[in-house]
């Protein structure tokens, strides 16, 4: 079984934390990470994992107008410069009735702020009939830029490595 974690980053921040949950993930499992604009149209039987994630702009997933505002506001260039996970879930199809998933964003580190990519996100993947393993998660950052609160990139590759940990053991195929 394999794992595909797809990512979408402005800054880089999302993209470190994808990075993270592979990480985490490849004790048990192969994960492979891939920005949002080079993501397959169609995850195959072959991954029995599907790890999304974004940043949380205006209180969910990003919009075309939030990633101009991102895009006005950054010193350099985007690493999430096209489409988002938003329009990429709009076209994801699967073959995998087995599929697994979860859901994760980044968002500034705020008591109280309102709104979450990872729950929007995880309501679609639902929709397409993919079945969550864990609750939405929640990475923070300092600021709209970030960086990463100390700490977050450890507790993203513990929580790859807890999503591994959930995953049902299945026997190596006698034929392959």
């Amino acid at each position: 079984m394999d794992a595909l974690v797809v990512y979408e980053s402005m800054y880089g921040n999302t993209k470190q934390i994808a990075e993270a949950v592979a990480e985490g993930l490849s004790c048990r499992l192969r994960a492979e990470v891939v920005e949002v604009g080079s993501a397959p149209a169609q995850v195959g039987p072959a991954v029995g994992l599907l790890v999304v994630g974004g940043p949380t702009h205006a209180f969910s997933m990003s919009r075309a107008s939030t990633r101009q505002s991102a895009a006005q506001q950054a010193t350099g260039p985007l690493i999430s410069p096209g489409d988002g996970v938003r329009e990429w879930l709009a076209t994801l199809s699967t073959s995998a009735a087995g599929l697994g998933s979860a859901a994760f964003d980044t968002r500034i580190a705020k008591p109280r702020m309102p709104g979450s990519a990872a729950r929007g996100i995880a309501k679609r993947l639902r929709r397409l009939g993919i079945r969550a393993l864990a609750p939405a998660q929640s990475f923070y950052v300092v600021g709209t830029q970030g960086p990463l609160v100390d700490s977050e990139l450890e507790r993203a590759r513990q929580w790859g490595e807890s999503l591994a940990a959930s995953l049902p053991v299945t026997a190596p195929d006698e034929n392959a």
